[in-house]
């Protein structure tokens, strides 16, 4: 424990015990001057308790040993998913284990032993680019398309950054990202074949510029082509809500009453608190139900209009504090295992927590994506927990392996 990150780990307890007040406040109404409170706080308390015993437990274990489950783990992530789907639906998806004393999201444990994985087969020596790639796209399609199958589009892509994160500082070319990330603009441009030509010629420019073969860049032409044409039909072939939430984002009032009317209502709650908030429980979109998931994915909201803005930005600037503070010490993780994973970690809770604060504030679609150490949920917050231990494991142990 000699370079034990304590800053870190503080701003851990921080960030939970935050979360704690928080959702007491938004598992709360009160009606007059009488108050009613369910008990999802003590449940979460017992989740911070159990997650930071696991935290310290993962620091007294070698990484060797935990090297030799790596495999084992994501062979079993694979087999939790596989069985999520055949538990009865909670909320329209299959993504909930039902042990009877609790509920499992199978999705958590394979985001992590996924990045694990990826981790560990990515820092081999001397690995070629064709084998980085069969690596990723290998140990990625499985649980990507079983996440896919719950449906739980959210934590399918935040594996897909985490992924693309990980790329990013292995030994993959950088122009390999930029053939990866451009199907993404085809997509978007799918509705309009001039901007689509737009676009195709401006990426044809960029790899003629960085000297790829003509063999690349038509294959890439290629690819980006059947993005353009397969976008409609994938559209034509999503359920109706979830074309609704993505209709919804662009405009929330395509449907007010509908599949807008989370957006709409974390909007006004968030607006309505102003510069100091409403006061702690006197958030009147949370006590008249006017405002759904206040205690998970829309628990943002609540702190914004019982807290108002600059509860708003004290929550961000610790979160920016806690991130900021792992990059700043994943840099100096020589072994490639470390750094890998690491990134990796980092790159989905960040993603988290801008897809979460976006879809409160507007500015992205609904995705059921929770607020990484402040929603309510005890899966989600071990797993986060056991990532950061991860991290601090490294730090702690980089001395080591130099």
């Amino acid at each position: 424990m000699k370079n034990f990150d304590w800053i870190i780990f503080f701003l851990l307890l921080l960030l939970m015990f935050s979360g704690v007040f928080f959702i007491y406040s938004a598992s709360s109404t009160k009606v007059g001057n009488v108050i009613t409170t369910e008990n999802y706080y003590l449940k979460q308390i017992l989740w911070i308790i159990i997650s930071i015993i696991m935290l310290f437990i993962l620091q007294k274990i070698p990484y060797n040993i935990i090297d030799i489950f790596i495999v084992p783990l994501y062979i079993f992530s694979l087999i939790l998913l596989v069985l999520a789907l055949f538990f009865p639906q909670v909320k329209g998806s299959h993504r909930w284990i039902q042990l009877g004393f609790m509920n499992f999201q199978a999705s958590e444990l394979a985001k992590l032993s996924l990045i694990l994985i990826i981790a560990k087969f990515l820092s081999k020596s001397r690995l070629s680019e064709i084998a980085i790639l069969r690596t990723v796209i290998l140990f990625s399609l499985g649980p990507i398309i079983l996440i896919l199958m719950e449906p739980d589009l959210g934590t399918a892509l935040t594996i897909i950054f985490s992924v693309f994160a990980i790329l990013a500082v292995s030994d993959l070319p950088f122009f390999y990202l930029i053939l990866f990330i451009s199907p993404l603009f085809s997509i978007i441009t799918s509705f309009s074949l001039l901007l689509y030509g737009i676009y195709i010629v401006a990426l044809i420019l960029i790899l003629l510029r960085i000297n790829l073969s003509k063999v690349v860049i038509g294959f890439t032409v290629v690819i980006n082509s059947f993005f353009f044409f397969i976008t409609p039909i994938i559209w034509n072939n999503l359920k109706t809500y979830q074309q609704e939430r993505i209709l919804s984002f662009i405009n929330p009032m395509h449907s007010p009453f509908g599949s807008g009317y989370q957006i709409i209502q974390s909007k006004i709650a968030i607006g309505s608190g102003g510069l100091l908030g409403k006061g702690f429980l006197s958030g009147t979109q949370k006590n008249l139900n006017f405002l759904p998931e206040h205690h998970t994915d829309f628990i943002f909201s609540v702190i914004g209009e019982e807290f108002g803005f600059l509860g708003c930005m004290f929550l961000l600037l610790f979160l920016f504090l806690f991130l900021f503070r792992i990059s700043n010490r994943i840099l100096s993780l020589n072994r490639k295992v470390f750094r890998y994973a690491a990134v990796g970690m980092l790159a989905y809770l960040s993603f988290q927590i801008v897809v979460n604060v976006g879809m409160n504030i507007g500015i992205m679609p609904t995705t059921g994506i929770p607020l990484p150490f402040i929603s309510y949920g005890g899966s989600n917050l071990l797993i986060n927990v056991l990532a950061v231990g991860l991290i601090l494991k490294f730090i702690n142990e980089k001395s080591i392996f130099l």
